[in-house]
């Protein structure tokens, strides 16, 4: 159930117009504080905003024990410097404390899970607003949508949900928050039947820069909806939605997971792309998701890596061992197979929850390059010979969608910009602490990622924003849109809802702060 305490949750859909009665923008809030406020101290936190937040709330420092916990990261090399933590116990605190912070001239940082992993976290110093604890879920009386706070994660969305008789687009991965990536568009499972994570949603509940609290939908600040869906880092502190809900129809996905050595390389990626063009030019919607790598698998051979590809059915195992016939005959060293509840599917994806220092780059493509894979693989063994510290975690990820859900979306009418795109690939490994491989590391990096756009002569490199780095080869354009009028649109709008760029740890659309 939603909190009593929270006065900012919108129960119907018939009321959402209702929020938003004048200008978003506070007279004042173009009027810089004369002073500064250096040092933050918890002490200081708690005694001056302690009393105006909700009974439950908390202010802590570094001696908390809650401190390590709500200040990690998935990539460590991501580094905030936080000095104080706060933690709304309703969403009418995060106004309040956003208030306070421009009253006092301090920066603010909204924090769910911490698996927000551009280099750009690493310039925020001031205090973070945790909303873990923001976590209600409500099953609205239409029964099509629910109201989700901002501290919901992917995995509580997908059991509470599953237990009242339904289901949602989520990210993949169960421990992941639901709100940053959406932000981003969020991809998952449910892509091909009903679009990325930010398509369904209806409204949102969020609190500007300046500390105004706003509804945002179709019918209010369509011009910031737009916004948000996929480049709303940029713009607000979202607090809740409203987002749709559908019966579940389907009562167990099927898991299929192959293990290839590396001579069938060539036949499973020139399969792959078969497969996702097999449906009216499109993956099979209920194929929910593929993900692949190219790894070292000790078990199968210690000087070769190894194939290891997993598909995800939303549906019985007959029905997708059809599908899967041209794999089936690929001829595999290792193969396991199950049928799942939903909930338990999501727990398949568990280790990517696992933190570590990562060197990491990514990339979209509209299908694979059967010749830059074997080039990626080649690549990979070599650089696995050279720096087997690094190659002991390193792998190359594939991850293909089914796209139709998505793809039905007009690419206008979202911040999201990148809806032709089929698969995202990523490079990733982790730098034992205390060495000097980083380096050598990003160069594997970006190694890997010139590849696969090598792959794609005469596309302009794309990447999702929720998986940029902020490395220096990765342009805004390529992360926003290339058409001239999407960066233009979204600096317009920046400027009206957050002119002194507040909202500008996430891969910022703006190259300099004005604050």
């Amino acid at each position: 159930m939603v909190s009593p305490k929270s006065s900012f949750v919108v129960y119907g859909l018939a009321l959402l117009p209702a929020l938003v009665t004048s200008s978003p923008i506070a007279s004042g809030y173009f009027e810089r504080k004369l002073f500064s406020r250096d040092n933050i101290t918890a002490t200081t936190v708690t005694a001056e905003l302690g009393p105006r937040l909700s009974s439950g709330s908390l202010v802590f420092g570094s001696d908390n024990p809650q401190w390590s916990n709500a200040t990690s990261r998935w990539n460590r090399f991501v580094r905030p410097d936080v000095q104080v933590v706060v933690e709304p116990a309703a969403e009418c605190d995060i106004a309040k404390i956003i208030k306070y912070c421009n009253d006092n001239s301090f920066e603010f940082l909204v924090r769910n899970r911490g698996h927000g992993i551009t280099s750009s976290l690493s310039a925020f110093s001031g205090i973070q607003i945790n909303v873990e604890g923001l976590q209600d879920i409500t099953v609205q009386p239409d029964e099509e949508t629910a109201v989700l706070q901002a501290g919901t994660s992917g995995g509580q969305v997908i059991r509470e949900l599953w237990d009242q008789g339904y289901v949602t687009t989520t990210g993949a991965t169960q421990c992941v928050g639901i709100m940053g990536p959406s932000l981003g568009g969020g991809h998952g499972r449910y892509n091909g039947l009903y679009g990325l994570v930010t398509d369904n949603i209806l409204h949102y509940n969020v609190v500007l820069a300046n500390g105004t609290e706003i509804g945002v939908n179709e019918t209010s600040h369509s011009d910031l909806l737009w916004a948000l869906k996929g480049a709303g880092h940029n713009f607000a502190a979202v607090t809740s939605i409203v987002k749709k809900i559908y019966p579940k129809d389907i009562d167990t996905w099927h898991f299929h997971n192959y293990t290839w050595t590396q001579d069938k390389l060539e036949t499973v990626f020139e399969t792959l792309n078969t497969f996702h063009k097999s449906y009216n030019g499109t993956t099979p919607p209920k194929m929910g998701v593929n993900y692949g790598s190219i790894i070292m698998d000790r078990s199968v051979s210690t000087a070769e890596a190894v194939l290891k590809w997993g598909f995800y059915y939303a549906g019985p195992a007959i029905e997708a061992e059809e599908l899967l016939r041209p794999f089936n005959a690929i001829g595999a060293v290792a193969e396991d197979m199950i049928d799942l509840s939903y909930p338990e599917v999501s727990d398949l994806t568990s280790g990517d929850c696992v933190s570590g220092d990562l060197a990491i780059s990514s990339v979209l493509t509209l299908e694979y390059n059967a010749t830059a894979e074997r080039a990626l693989y080649n690549h990979y063994i070599a650089k696995v010979a050279e720096y087997p510290e690094l190659g002991a975690t390193a792998y190359l990820w594939h991850e293909g969608y089914a796209t139709a859900g998505y793809q039905a979306i007009p690419s206008e009418s979202t911040a999201y910009p990148h809806r032709e795109e089929n698969h995202i690939m990523f490079f990733a490994t982790a730098v034992p602490e205390g060495s000097e491989l980083l380096d050598a590391a990003n160069v594997w990096a970006k190694e890997s990622t010139d590849i696969w756009n090598d792959g794609q002569p005469g596309r302009r490199p794309k990447l999702y924003v929720n998986y940029a780095m902020g490395h220096d080869y990765e342009t805004l354009e390529s992360i926003y849109g290339y058409e001239p009028w999407r960066l233009e649109r979204l600096r317009s709008l920046k400027v009206a809802y957050d002119p002194e760029d507040h909202f500008r740890f996430f891969v910022p659309i703006v190259s300099n702060s004005t604050s």
